[in-house]
């Protein structure tokens, strides 16, 4: 809506991770399941890189090298999430109600990048429209659905557009 992907993203990243929580201690309730278990999508990805960022700092120690790599990669892996969000929900036209909120968005407003980079680097992630139809709707199932519009480009490609 008119904002630019690095006001976005100094609004963007810092709350991802507090919605993803807040969005999986949701979906954990319904299942009766606890926050801190193996259950939580959120948790096994995180022991994972903490137990990779370990081992390449015991494998090769301190190494000013490493140091310096682990937090840039760390900034582009976000910084590549963020461009998919940005571009994926870029030029959402939604209307303004009465009460001056924006009306919920729907797979119409987002898009999707069907192309065989995206799915390779991102998983699927380009593939989210069905997210806003069925709101706690895990974005790796998500389908192609027809209401919502395509990018002609990589999600990857579309990133390094602006």
């Amino acid at each position: 809506m008119g904002e630019s992907i690095y006001k976005f993203s100094l609004r963007e990243i810092p709350g991802a991770f507090k919605r993803a929580w807040n969005l999986e201690k949701v979906r954990l309730e319904r299942l009766n399941k606890g926050i801190w278990s193996l259950d939580n999508e959120i948790i096994p990805p995180l022991l994972i890189t903490i137990v990779l960022y370990t081992s390449l700092l015991l494998a090769f120690g301190p190494d000013p090298k490493l140091l310096v790599f682990l937090p840039i990669q760390i900034a582009f892996g976000w910084w590549q999430l963020t461009s998919a969000n940005y571009i994926e929900h870029y030029g959402l036209l939604r209307e303004k109600m009465a009460d001056g909120r924006y009306e919920r968005a729907q797979p119409r407003h987002s898009w999707n990048s069907n192309h065989i980079a995206s799915n390779l680097i991102l998983f699927h992630l380009q593939r989210h429209s069905d997210h806003h139809a069925t709101r706690l709707a895990a974005t790796s199932r998500s389908g192609t659905l027809t209401a919502c519009r395509s990018c002609r480009a990589a999600t990857p490609a579309c990133s390094s557009w602006r």
